[in-house]
Formats: C-alpha cells, sequence, structure tokens
C-alpha cells in the first residue's frame, strides 16, 4: 500500500484496527452496562449476538471478551458466559477473511461464531438475537436503511450497540489552508446517492428516540500520529481521492496537501484526531421480549 496503490477492503480493514481498539476501549465496557444485558439474558442462557456489516470479524475479536467480562460481573456465577455470533456480510472476501482469522486465532471456547452472506434487508431478529452490534456502519447507510434497521430492534425488542460513526469533525496539527475546502468536500462525498455521512449518528439517535430507546452517545476518536504512519498516509490520500472526485477544482489543491502531508508524516510531524462516536441503545424497560 506504501506504493500508492490503493489497499483493498481486507487491507484497509486491517490497517485500520489498531486505531479502532484504541478508540473503543474505554467505550465498550460503559455501553454495554448502559444496556443493562446482565439482567436481561439469564444466566443459563447463551447470548445471542447479530454482527451487521461484520467484515473480518474485529468487533467480533474486540467485543466479545467485554462481553464476557460485563456478564460475569451480573452473574459471579458465570465464570465464561456462552455467546452464539452471526456475522453479517454482502462481501464473500471480507467474510472469507473472518473465517481464516477465526482459525487462526479463536476467540474461546464457548463462543460459537457463523458467517453468512447477506445484506441488511435480510436482517431479522425476532427470536434470533439479544444484542445487534455493527461497526463503522451507520455513515454509509441511508436514512431509509437506518430507519428500518431500527425499526426490526423495535419490533424483536432487541438492543444495539453501533461502533465507530463518523462525525465529520478532523483536527489537523499542523493546520493547513486547504484543511477546510478538501473536509467540506470530503463530507459532500460522504452524503452522496442519500447516504447519511457524518449526520448519522444524529439520525440514528434521534430514530431510537422515537422508538423510545435509551440511548447513550460516547466519543470514540481516532488518534492518529508517528506511530501508524501508514495508516495516517492511507487515511489522507483517502480523503484527497473523495474530496477530487466530489469536486474536480480540487484536484490540484489536494495534490499540493497530500505532498506536504506526506512529508509530515515522513518527518514525524503530522497528527490527526479523526472524531467519532459509538452508541448503545436499550429499549423501554416494559417492553415485551
Amino acid at each position: 500500500m506504501s506504493d500508492g496503490a490503493t489497499p483493498t477492503l481486507t487491507e484497509w480493514l486491517a490497517l485500520r484496527g489498531g486505531a479502532d481498539e484504541r478508540a473503543r476501549r474505554s467505550a465498550t465496557p460503559q455501553l454495554l452496562r448502559h444496556l443493562g444485558l446482565g439482567t436481561t439474558v439469564p444466566p443459563q442462557e447463551r447470548l445471542r449476538v447479530v454482527d451487521v456489516g461484520a467484515g473480518t470479524g474485529a468487533n467480533l475479536r474486540h467485543l466479545a471478551p467485554v462481553l464476557a467480562r460485563v456478564l460475569a460481573d451480573a452473574h459471579p456465577q458465570r465464570r465464561d458466559p456462552a455467546q452464539d455470533w452471526l456475522l453479517l456480510d454482502h462481501d464473500p472476501e471480507v467474510l472469507g477473511r473472518a473465517a481464516e482469522l477465526l482459525v487462526e486465532a479463536p476467540v474461546g471456547a464457548r463462543t460459537a461464531v457463523a458467517t453468512r452472506l447477506g445484506d441488511l434487508a435480510e436482517v431479522d431478529l425476532r427470536d434470533s438475537a439479544d444484542l445487534l452490534t455493527c461497526t463503522a456502519l451507520l455513515d454509509v447507510l441511508r436514512a431509509d436503511q437506518v430507519d428500518g434497521l431500527v425499526g426490526a430492534l423495535e419490533v424483536a425488542r432487541v438492543p444495539a450497540v453501533m461502533a465507530l460513526t463518523v462525525t465529520g469533525g478532523v483536527e489537523l496539527d499542523p493546520p493547513h489552508p486547504a484543511d477546510a475546502p478538501l473536509a467540506r468536500a470530503f463530507d459532500d462525498h460522504q452524503q452522496r446517492g442519500g447516504r447519511l455521512g457524518p449526520r448519522a449518528a444524529g439520525h440514528a439517535v434521534q430514530a431510537f428516540g422515537q422508538a423510545g430507546f435509551e440511548v447513550l452517545v460516547v466519543p470514540t476518536p481516532w488518534r492518529l500520529g508517528p506511530e501508524e504512519p501508514e495508516l495516517l498516509l492511507e487515511w489522507a490520500a483517502g480523503r484527497v481521492e473523495a474530496a477530487a472526485e466530489q469536486d474536480p477544482s480540487l484536484a490540484g489543491t489536494g495534490r499540493s496537501w497530500l505532498r506536504e502531508r506526506s512529508a509530515q508524516v515522513a518527518q514525524g510531524r503530522l497528527r490527526a484526531v479523526v472524531h467519532h462516536v459509538d452508541l448503545a441503545a436499550r429499549p423501554p424497560a416494559d417492553a415485551p421480549r
């Protein structure tokens, strides 16, 4: 990827994994406690989790150990809570890589994992899930797709943890005069075809609120710097590519900006904060399952 080639989706997911993990580390226990899973899932039952847009399974690897600790804290007699995960994605390549990674590094003897090729429209949570989760998904959806997902959760009375939704906020050090126009074009690109882009978290919170869910939102920013130069370079290159595609008049500006930013990365001078939020949505306490 350092030769200028655009990374494949599988490569990009691997490259961003460390930043994702750091961003979520302190937020996830707080989000899971908000859901109260320890009181809604009896100790004798397996926790059934559906991961939508699961990619290569990074969300499973992050979330399953934390879920186990939260459930064990709620029921001390349940030292190794059993979990059943369904990884759902429309991309066979990333699901294939998820299966390979599960062989290379199993998530635990008490965690069973299945993969399924499918899209968002195929999610049916009635009598099949205790938790829905997704990562970096909401911002690539349209409003009707988010509404449909919230509606499915409302009908099934299933809680959700939705991680790493971009907000559009980016802080670059040192700043550059082209930061603002490139950011505007990039955000517009994120909303092409009716996608929500940086408006996704706010829309989801509103939709959940209208459905009676209690929502907790926690900031989970990426903090990028000299320790991950390849990720910082790929992030910057992707930002310029999207901005120039949205507004071709910015192509020259973008190339100049990227040359300067690449030099700063090589010198260990560039730092970026890329803002995301995670949210946890809990159905009304009096809602039947």
